[in-house]
C-alpha cells in the first residue's frame, strides 16, 4: 500500500518545505522533543484527576431547558422525585399473608436508614382514614407487627388497599401479587456520590432479605437507581469497551505495518491523545455520561490514520533507500498537506455537533475534536521522534493480491461506460433511502438506554411487567388565591381530571389529592359509599383536611401533595410504556383537556423525567438538522479550497452525503426510531467519510494535471492507486466504530451502529458514484491520436480547470 504521492506546484511546496524541516528538526532533536512531549502531556493529565463520573440523568439537559426549569420548579415547590424502590412480588399466592405483610413492614423500617431518606411510603404504613364513633382516626394500615395478624384482619387490609385508589394501581399491583415500598430521597447534591451510597445501601438491603425470604421476589427500582446506572454504564464503556477497542486498533495496525515496534510507537500517540481527550473533560469540568466516554474510543478509531500515515510513508522511502532519518523528513513532507486537510474536514464535522440541544453531545463533540488536535500534533513531533530512536527496519513489500490491477481496472470501465446507469441508480436507491429516513421518528425512553447487562434495566423491566409503569406526569394545578385547594369548585375539576385521566389508555395510576378529600368526607359522613364525593362547602373541606393532617406522623404530611399556602396541588400520572411521539402525543391531549374543561388558573403543562426528555428529543432533532446543513456548507468550502475547483468541491458532497442518507434509510428499515445521539450520528460520519473523497479527487486530478492520459485512463490509475487503500480505511473504522456497538448504552450503541453503516457504505460511494460525477460533468479534454487508436477508446470527458496546481495528497489508510 503506497503511501507517498508527488507533492503539486502550488500549495504543494509550502506544506512540503514546512514538513521536511520540521522532519529534520524532530529527528536533530529526537529525545528532546520525547521528553518535551511527556512533559507536556504529564502535566495535561492533571485534568484526568478532576474528571467525575455523573449521576444525575439532568445532565442531558442545558440550565436553559424549559422543560428541566419547569421540572425543577414543581420539585422545588414539592417534593423532589429521587426515589427508591423496594418491589416485592410473591412467587405464589398474593402479597396478603401475614408473613409477606412482615416482610413489607421491615423494608418500610429499613427504607428510613436509608442516606437521604425523607419519607418511605408503604402498603403496610398507609395513613388509612377511618371513623370511631364521632372521631376521625388516621392510622397505619397494618397497625401491629404483621406475623400477628388474623385472618380477617388480612381480609380486612386486602378489602382496603384493593379500593383505595391511591395505592390499588401504585404501591399494589393489581393482581395483588406485588407491592412495594417507596422511598423518597432528598439529596443535597454536593457530593458526586449521594445518589450511589442511596443506591448502594438499597441494594444491601434486598440482597439481606433476598436471603432471608427466598419465597419472594425482591428487586430495587427507582430513579436513584437510574442515575447510578448512567455511571455504571459509563464506567463499563470506559474499562471493558476501550482496551477491547485498542486492541482491535493495535492488531489492525501490526497486519497492515508489519512492525510491532512501529505499531507501538503509534499506540502510544493514540494513547496520549485518547488519555488526553478525558483530561481536557476533567478541566473543562465536563461530567463523565456514557455519551461523553464514546469520545477518547472515537479518538481511537479516527486518530489512528495520522500515525499510519506517517510510518507507511517511513517504510517505503526506506525500501528505497532511504536512511531511516531522511525517510522520516520525506515523510512528514509528503504527508503534513494531506493529513492537515483531513484534520480540519474532521473537526469541523465534529464542532458542528455543539448544535445539540442535549449538553453531553455537545462535550462529545468538544472532547473528540481535541483528542484528534492532539494525535495530529503527536502524528508529526512525538511520533517520528519515536521512530528515530527505536530499532525500526521497513520489511519487505507485500506482493499485490493475483487480479489486483485487473479488478480495479474493471471497475473503471464499468463506472466510466455504465456512468448513466449508476447515477441514474444510485438516485433511485437515495430516493427510496431518502424516503425512509424522512419518516425515523425519534424515541428517547429512558429506560431503554440500558441494556438489559445493566441490572437497573432488569429490575425496571420487572417492574413495569408486574407492578405498574415507572413512567410519570407531574401536573402542577394551580387554583389562582391562597388556600384555594380545598376550594369546592376546584376539588371538583380536579377530579374531573382524574377520572377523565383514568379513563385514558395509556393511564395505570392517578394519584389526585381530591381522593383523599372525598375518602375524608366518606368517613365523617358515616362510612357511606354514597359520601365518596367532595365536600359542598370550602369550610366543611377545610375541617376535613385539618383534622387528617393532624393525625398524620412525621415525614408523611401531605406536603408533596399540596403547596404551603395551599394555593396548588400536585396531580401524577402513572403511563404505561409508550415511544417519545406517544408520549408527547398524550401529554398534549390532557394539556387540551385542561384547557377546555377548567378555569384558566388550572391550565397546567405536564412535566417529569419521561415529559423533558420526549421534548429534549424532538427539540434535538431539529437541531441536528440545522447543524447538519452547517456542517455540510463548512466541509463543502473546505473541498472546494483542498480541489482548488468550485465544480469538484460541490461535486463531492454528493458521494459523502448519499452515505449518510442511506445508512439513516437502512435504520428505519431495520431499527425504525433512533435516539438522541444517533441523531447525531451523520454529522460525525460527514467528517470523517469525507477524507476519503478528498484523497481520491485530488490523486484524480494530479494524475490529469501531471500526464496526458485520458480521463478514463487517469481514472483507471487513480482506483487502482487509492482504491485499496479507501477499502482499508473503511476497514479500520469499522473495525473502530464496531466495538461501540457492544456498548451497554443505547445511545452509545446506537451510535457505532449507525457510523458503522454509514462508513462501510461510503467507499462504495466514493470507488463507483464518485468516479460516474466526475466523467459526467467534466469538460473534455483532447487527446492524442495515436493514443485513441492504441487504447481503442474515444476521448472521455475532464476537468480542465486550474488541475495543474492541485495539491495531490498522500494516500493511505485515512
Amino acid at each position: 500500500m503506497s503511501s507517498t504521492t508527488p507533492t503539486s506546484p502550488a500549495t504543494g511546496p509550502l506544506f512540503a518545505r514546512l514538513g521536511h524541516a520540521l522532519g529534520c528538526f524532530v529527528v536533530a532533536h529526537r529525545k528532546a522533543v520525547v521528553a518535551i512531549s511527556l512533559l507536556f502531556f504529564a502535566v495535561f493529565s492533571f485534568g484526568l484527576t478532576k474528571a467525575r463520573f455523573s449521576t444525575d440523568y439532568r445532565i442531558f439537559f442545558s440550565k436553559e431547558d424549559p422543560g428541566l426549569t419547569a421540572f425543577q420548579k414543581l420539585e422545588s415547590v414539592f417534593t423532589k422525585t429521587d426515589n427508591v424502590l423496594l418491589v416485592i412480588n410473591a412467587k405464589e399466592g398474593t402479597v396478603f399473608t401475614p408473613e409477606t405483610l412482615a416482610v413489607v413492614q421491615e423494608l418500610t423500617d429499613q427504607g428510613w436508614k436509608i442516606p437521604y431518606a425523607s419519607r418511605v411510603d408503604s402498603l403496610t404504613n398507609y395513613q388509612n382514614a377511618s371513623a370511631t364513633d364521632d372521631d376521625i382516626v388516621v392510622a397505619e394500615l397494618v397497625k401491629k407487627p404483621a406475623r400477628a395478624l388474623s385472618p380477617d384482619e388480612v381480609t380486612h387490609v386486602r378489602d382496603t388497599a384493593e379500593h383505595e385508589p391511591i395505592l390499588f394501581g401504585s404501591l399494589l399491583s393489581r393482581d395483588s401479587k406485588t407491592t412495594a415500598v417507596n422511598i423518597t430521597l432528598r439529596l443535597p447534591g454536593k457530593e458526586p456520590d449521594e445518589v450511589s451510597e442511596s443506591a448502594g445501601a438499597a441494594r444491601r438491603i434486598v440482597a439481606s432479605m433476598r436471603q432471608k425470604h427466598p419465597e419472594l421476589d425482591i428487586r430495587a427500582s427507582g430513579m436513584a437507581f437510574m442515575n447510578d446506572a448512567f455511571m455504571q454504564a459509563s464506567v463499563r464503556d470506559l474499562s471493558v469497551m476501550m482496551p477491547l477497542m485498542a486492541l482491535v486498533m493495535l492488531i489492525g495496525m501490526v497486519i497492515v505495518m508489519r512492525s510491532l515496534l512501529a505499531t507501538l510507537s503509534v499506540g502510544a500517540i493514540i494513547g496520549l491523545s485518547a488519555a488526553m481527550t478525558m483530561a481536557f473533560a476533567g478541566f473543562c469540568k465536563y461530567p463523565l455520561s456514557p455519551p461523553c466516554v464514546a469520545a477518547p474510543m472515537i479518538v481511537l478509531t479516527v486518530a489512528v490514520a495520522d500515525g499510519v500515515h506517517v510510518v507507511l510513508a517511513v517504510m517505503d522511502a526506506m525500501r528505497d533507500g532511504h536512511s531511516k532519518s531522511s525517510a522520516i523528513a520525506n515523510s512528514l513532507k509528503s504527508n503534513l498537506e494531506a493529513i492537515t486537510y483531513t484534520w480540519l474536514t474532521t473537526i469541523v464535522g465534529f464542532l458542528c455537533l455543539n448544535y445539540s440541544e442535549a449538553p453531553p453531545v455537545r462535550h462529545l463533540a468538544n472532547m473528540t475534536c481535541f483528542g484528534v488536535s492532539m494525535a495530529f500534533l503527536f502524528s508529526f513531533t512525538l511520533l517520528p521522534a519515536l521512530l528515530a530512536i527505536l530499532p525500526i527496519h521497513a520489511s519487505k513489500r507485500a506482493a499485490k493480491p493475483e487480479g489486483y490491477s485487473s479488478a480495479m481496472a474493471r471497475l473503471s470501465d464499468f463506472v466510466v461506460r455504465r456512468r448513466v446507469w449508476v447515477l441514474a441508480g444510485a438516485a433511485v436507491v437515495t430516493a427510496v433511502a431518502g424516503l425512509g429516513a424522512s419518516r425515523l421518528e425519534t424515541n428517547d425512553q429512558f429506560i431503554k438506554y440500558f441494556d438489559e447487562s445493566i441490572e437497573f434495566r432488569r429490575d425496571a423491566d420487572f417492574t413495569l411487567k408486574n407492578l405498574s409503569g415507572i413512567y410519570r406526569l407531574e401536573f402542577q394545578v394551580a387554583s389562582g388565591e391562597p388556600q384555594g385547594t380545598i376550594d369546592p369548585t376546584y376539588l371538583k375539576s380536579l377530579d374531573a381530571f382524574a377520572l377523565w385521566l383514568r379513563a385514558q389508555p395509556e393511564v395505570e395510576h392517578v394519584y389526585s389529592i381530591a381522593d383523599i378529600h372525598k375518602r375524608i368526607n366518606q368517613v365523617v359522613n358515616g362510612d357511606s359509599p354514597a359520601e365518596y364525593r367532595v365536600p359542598d362547602t370550602r369550610e366543611a373541606s377545610a375541617q376535613n383536611l385539618l383534622v387528617y393532617e393532624m393525625g398524620l406522623p412525621s415525614g408523611l404530611d401531605l406536603t408533596d401533595r399540596v403547596n404551603v399556602d395551599k394555593s396548588a396541588a400536585r396531580l401524577t400520572v402513572t403511563v404505561r410504556d409508550m415511544s417519545t411521539k406517544q408520549m408527547t402525543t398524550f401529554t398534549r391531549r390532557a394539556e387540551t383537556w385542561l384547557h377546555d374543561h377548567t378555569p384558566n388558573p388550572m391550565w397546567a403543562q405536564a412535566t417529569g423525567p419521561v415529559v423533558i426528555f420526549s421534548e429534549l428529543s424532538d427539540r434535538n432533532a431539529r437541531s441536528m438538522v440545522q447543524g447538519d446543513f452547517v456542517s455540510l456548507a463548512l466541509i463543502s468550502i473546505c473541498m472546494i479550497v483542498v480541489l482548488r475547483s468550485l465544480k469538484l468541491g460541490l461535486l463531492s458532497v454528493i458521494p459523502n452525503v448519499i452515505p449518510i442518507v442511506l445508512g439513516y434509510g437502512l435504520w428505519k428499515l431495520c431499527v425504525g426510531q433512533m435516539n438522541i445521539v444517533a441523531s447525531v450520528a451523520g454529522s460525525i460520519s460527514l467528517g470523517i467519510i469525507v477524507d476519503d473523497t478528498i484523497h481520491f479527487l485530488t490523486k484524480y486530478k494530479s494524475t490529469l494535471a501531471d500526464t496526458r492520459l485520458t480521463p478514463e485512463a487517469a481514472m483507471r490509475k487513480t482506483l487502482a492507486h487509492v482504491g485499496p487503500a479507501m477499502i482499508g480505511t473503511s476497514v479500520i473504522l469499522v473495525m473502530g466504530f464496531g466495538v461501540l456497538c457492544f456498548s451497554s448504552f443505547q445511545m452509545t450503541s446506537y451510535l457505532g451502529w449507525l457510523s458503522v453503516i454509514i462508513v462501510s457504505v461510503a467507499p462504495t460511494a466514493d470507488l463507483i458514484l464518485a468516479p460516474a460525477l466526475v466523467v459526467a460533468f467534466s469538460a473534455r479534454r483532447p487527446t492524442s491520436q495515436a493514443e485513441v487508436d492504441e487504447r481503442g477508446e474515444s476521448p472521455l470527458p475532464a476537468f480542465t480547470s486550474n488541475s495543474a496546481s492541485v495539491p495531490s495528497l498522500q494516500i493511505g489508510v485515512s
